[in-house]
């Protein structure tokens, strides 16, 4: 990427601001921290084809984007921090349109998040990351007690994890690959939050029980704890990573072996095409002197030709329609892992699809499954073909070998 002096600027001006303006309640929004966003950032911008200056804005926002809790009043941090972002890329003299879009992305972050560009929608994706990552429980404890420092309270262990579930519950991502990258790991740590919940909220009733009258009417069951717990149990369980690694492997094993039928074909056409060349050019011309290996010659020649024959049937592709209509989705009938399916689609038309097939995690497992079933039968049907190229290869040289030996043996040329 050209210019990107600017960012690294951007890493030693905010690390120079983590060292002069020491917090140690910052246990959370620390420079650790701030080197995970942009590493977030990095991770999630790499799958869009962003502009030189848009990467920039990126990447200079998320070194940004907390700088406000060094600076001033946390409740306002992201304007503090889009303001000193401003200053910095002003003394840097990046152009204007960059500090626009890295002053619009901080912003954006502020709760209620509110992107209106990829960049800024980047950026709060990045910001928030850790929510769908194996990292949560480590930030999430990190967060509370820095809130806990800052405020000078100590949080109920049920309030907090209740405060985190209802956020986690209404989170949603902004771009389409933290949508589909963090979908797994955050839901196992939304339901990690609910058995930490359950948990707690019995260790507190039996503490109650001890020092509450047991004739104390039980009204438990309408709490808020209880119902966010109830409704844990009613959720219907995801599929796990067992799963999806399941058929990762399973289609990279077909792909595998499509990949060694097609050289085994390609073996069988290189050496039969050697073969018919050889032929044609050696021992047609000679025939006339050897009219006894005309039937061994013949034989020889229709061996190879048929065993080409099979070895392309294997190896040549089938062409298909290419295309899928909104009523394939909403049967959930089209398969649009597979390339033949809508290759020749509209590039709208097909993000539209494959967004209401990453909603839809049945239709999603399903997709998945047709997937490599078909991959299954197509293998199997290459292997069949190329088991019978090998076959007429092998039974039809043991015949034509036998024929130009009984052909030389009984049936000399005389002199």
């Amino acid at each position: 990427m050209q210019n990107s002096s600017l960012i690294d600027a951007a890493r030693d001006y905010m690390l120079a601001q983590y060292q002069q303006h020491p917090h140690p309640e910052l246990v959370y929004h620390n420079f650790e921290h701030t080197q995970q966003v942009v590493k977030a950032a990095a991770q999630i911008a790499a799958h869009y084809r962003l502009q030189d200056d848009e990467l920039q804005a990126v990447y200079v926002a998320a070194w940004f984007h907390d700088a406000g809790y060094l600076l001033g009043d946390s409740t306002v941090h992201e304007e503090t921090g889009a303001e000193e972002a401003v200053r910095f890329l002003q003394g840097q003299q990046a152009p204007e349109h960059i500090q626009t879009m890295v002053k619009g992305a901080i912003l954006a972050t502020k709760m209620p998040q509110s992107p209106h560009t990829l960049v800024e929608q980047i950026v709060c994706d990045a910001d928030l990351f850790h929510l769908g990552s194996k990292e949560f429980a480590d930030r999430n404890k990190l967060l509370r007690r820095e809130v806990e420092m800052r405020t000078q309270q100590e949080i109920p262990a049920t309030t907090w994890l209740t405060g985190n579930i209802k956020f986690l519950s209404n989170h949603e991502y902004w771009t389409d690959y933290a949508k589909t990258y963090t979908k797994q790991q955050k839901e196992e740590n939304l339901q990690k939050l609910y058995k930490r919940l359950e948990k707690k909220s019995v260790e507190a009733q039996e503490e109650k029980a001890t020092v509450v009258a047991a004739s104390v009417p039980d009204n438990t069951s309408t709490t808020p704890d209880a119902q966010l717990i109830a409704k844990a149990k009613k959720k219907t369980p995801k599929p796990d990573r067992g799963i999806e690694t399941m058929f990762r492997i399973t289609s990279t094993n077909h792909i595998r072996l499509s990949s060694m039928a097609d050289s085994k074909a390609h073996i069988m056409i290189s050496v039969n095409s050697i073969i018919i060349s050889f032929m044609l050019t050696v021992l047609v011309r000679r025939i006339e002197d050897y009219p006894n290996m005309i039937i061994p010659a013949v034989i020889f020649l229709i061996t190879s030709v048929t065993t080409v024959i099979f070895a392309v049937l294997a190896t040549r592709p089938n062409v298909t329609s290419g295309t899928f209509t909104k009523e394939d989705i909403s049967n959930k009938n089209a398969n649009l892992l597979f390339f033949g399916n809508f290759y020749r689609m509209k590039l709208d038309e097909y993000e539209w699809g494959m967004k209401k097939m990453m909603e839809d995690s049945e239709f999603l497992y399903g997709s998945m499954t047709k997937d490599v079933y078909h991959l299954g039968v197509v293998l199997a049907h290459k292997y069949r073909l190329l088991r019978i190229s090998y076959n007429i290869f092998m039974f039809g040289l043991i015949g034509s070998v036998l024929a130009f030996m009984i052909a030389g043996i009984f049936f000399p040329v005389k002199a």
